[in-house]
């Protein structure tokens, strides 16, 4: 017989017969029904950890942009404090301040601790004065008044005050508030309290507790003469146009200032609070990884079932030409299907459920009759979900890789086969 007529033609990788045949064995028939279960779940616990780790990871992310919205929209993103010497020069400062590229607004602002009263209650506070156009600057403050407005708030002797504080001491725009501050007029007898009264002007609500219960906002020149300030500031509170470039903001404020401060930027004084979310964020990363992992280990196991099931069909190829390879491929085509497909649809899913969260949030209050999230202990009025790409790509690719790994030994398995053994009691 002619050589050529007997000689074997290698096939291509991926030829379609590779195809069919793991399109085939991904249909079981009866008697690989249990087969059939266990890539079901294998599928079911890779769509529903990508979705799972999409959706935590975005809600986080929206978690960390809302609270992040709210505190640097009343604190600055950079701090200014005097050294040496005190700020009386803080109009000259504040003005150069402004001038850098990036900085949208320089406040110059007088702090200090009060206690708050009305007939009916009392609560401690932070009072700050400042400028009537900057406080018009801070939207978080002036699109959120409830209550009353801003206008002429240099001119008079009035404040703003929060909507929780307001609550509790059962005052409204137009009452007055009595401010005690610790250190007042200097007699003979020492030092006594200073106890003033002021008309509440405006009422705001940021939507965050801390700062809706704790700040009254007063005119600079008020709360100068209040706190027995000798023209000068506690400190300036700069704003930048991107807060996660504050590294390079800080050397720029540094040469503005023109005389010796200290600087102290928002990752400072939140560093705490910032942290312990960053380390949430990547246990829960961890954790729901977990339920990916569990699902590519069945994979391993379903294959690996399979690839004993399908000994002599094997062997039967291998007979006919079939290469290693080719044996390898088929499998690994099989197990890389669940895994390809489970962590589409998951991320079908978890982009539809992070985009309509806040939708989902509602019904399942309705249907529960239970509040959701609740505003009093989040912070936050409503669910928050923002889709990081980068993140979102990672737990994708993180997916695919851990798919086509657990593919990878049963598929090496079933390449090693002996046909011989495999059809020696067939």
């Amino acid at each position: 017989m002619d050589e050529t007529m007997t000689e074997t033609k290698p096939t291509a990788p991926f030829a379609p017969f590779e195809w069919m045949l793991s399109a085939r064995y991904l249909r079981a028939r009866r008697k690989e029904g249990f087969i059939s279960v266990i890539a079901g779940f294998s599928f079911l616990g890779i769509m529903l950890g990508v979705a799972t780790l999409i959706i935590v990871m975005a809600v986080m992310n929206g978690f960390r942009k809302e609270l992040l919205d709210k505190i640097l929209g009343l604190n600055g993103h950079i701090l200014v404090q005097p050294l040496e010497s005190p700020l009386t020069d803080w109009k000259d400062v504040a003005d150069r301040l402004s001038q850098v590229q990036g900085i949208r607004l320089a406040a110059p602002v007088v702090d200090g601790q009060a206690l708050a009263s009305s007939p009916w209650n009392a609560s401690g506070v932070l009072v700050r004065g400042i400028r009537a156009d900057d406080l018009n600057n801070l939207t978080s403050i002036a699109k959120n008044i409830k209550q009353g407005s801003l206008e002429g708030f240099d001119d008079g002797q009035g404040v703003a005050i929060g909507r929780r504080l307001a609550d509790q001491l059962s005052l409204h725009a137009g009452d007055s508030i009595t401010l005690v501050a610790p250190k007042g007029a200097v007699t003979p007898m020492g030092t006594t309290p200073r106890i003033k009264p002021y008309k509440i002007v405006a009422v705001f609500e940021i939507g965050m507790s801390e700062y809706d219960l704790g700040f009254v906002f007063m005119p600079l020149a008020e709360a100068q003469a209040y706190f027995n300030r000798s023209n000068d500031v506690t400190s300036i509170e700069v704003f930048t146009t991107n807060p996660d470039q504050i590294v390079a903001f800080r050397k720029a404020v540094t040469e503005a200032a023109g005389r010796p401060v200290f600087l102290v930027d928002w990752r400072q004084r939140n560093s705490t609070f910032f942290n312990a979310l960053q380390v949430e964020r990547n246990v829960m990363f961890l954790i729901l990884t977990m339920i990916v992992l569990v699902a590519a280990l069945n994979i391993v196991s379903g294959l690996i079932m399979l690839v004993k099931d399908k000994g002599s069909d094997i062997a039967i190829l291998r007979t006919m030409g079939a290469s290693q390879g080719s044996i390898m491929r088929i499998f690994l085509i099989t197990g890389a299907s669940i895994g390809v497909v489970g962590t589409l649809v998951g991320f079908i899913v978890g982009l539809v459920i992070c985009l309509n969260i806040e939708s989902i949030r509602q019904f399942l209050s309705w249907l529960t009759s239970t509040e959701l999230f609740s505003p009093e202990l989040y912070f936050l009025s409503k669910l928050p979900a923002d889709i990081d790409v980068g993140e979102t790509t990672a737990v994708v690719i993180m997916a695919l890789t851990l798919s086509f790994l657990a593919t990878l030994y049963p598929s090496w398995r079933a390449a090693r086969l002996d046909p011989v053994e495999a059809l020696r009691y067939e």
